[in-house]
């Protein structure tokens, strides 16, 4: 299994390109972008107030992209994201990222994956800045991502 942060995302998304040893992805609050999408399948997002920080994306081979198919992965955000937009910079940049992520979701499973998005609010798990996975509902959300990698057999 690969954990990823951040900007760290981009990394773990072309990580399967070059090995078959990654069973699984979990991403928290990835960016660091651009995702990764097959030729011909880039999709438009909100431009955030402050430009440079909008979310951006990358077309790869689709020979590369359906790599990421073939294992499950998981994309969890917090708090603070604005997919709306916002007059404050971080929260309008991470509503970028968010919906951008939303767009890499249904890509791979469009074509066969078994990708999720888990907003941690919608879940009723609120309180989570960037670093998640740091804050003092820490075991609250370890146990969402064992959950998850339970229901997918690891």
């Amino acid at each position: 299994m690969l954990v990823t942060h951040s900007m760290g995302g981009t990394i773990g998304w072309r990580t399967p390109f070059y090995t078959d040893t990654v069973k699984a992805i979990v991403a928290f609050e990835p960016s660091g972008t651009p995702f990764v999408f097959p030729e011909g399948e880039v999709p438009t997002v909100r431009q955030a107030k402050f430009a440079p920080l909008t979310a951006t994306a990358i077309e790869v081979p689709l020979a590369d992209f359906e790599k990421l198919t073939k294992i499950p992965m998981v994309l969890i955000f917090g708090d603070y994201i604005a997919p709306e937009g916002s007059d404050l910079v971080g929260p309008d940049k991470w509503g970028t990222e968010f919906l951008m992520a939303k767009e890499f979701v249904v890509a791979v499973n469009r074509h066969g994956g078994q990708s999720e998005l888990i907003s941690l609010p919608e879940l009723g798990i609120k309180g989570n800045s960037h670093f998640l996975m740091a804050e003092r509902n820490n075991e609250q959300v370890a146990a969402l991502v064992q959950e998850w990698l339970t229901k997918h057999g690891f």
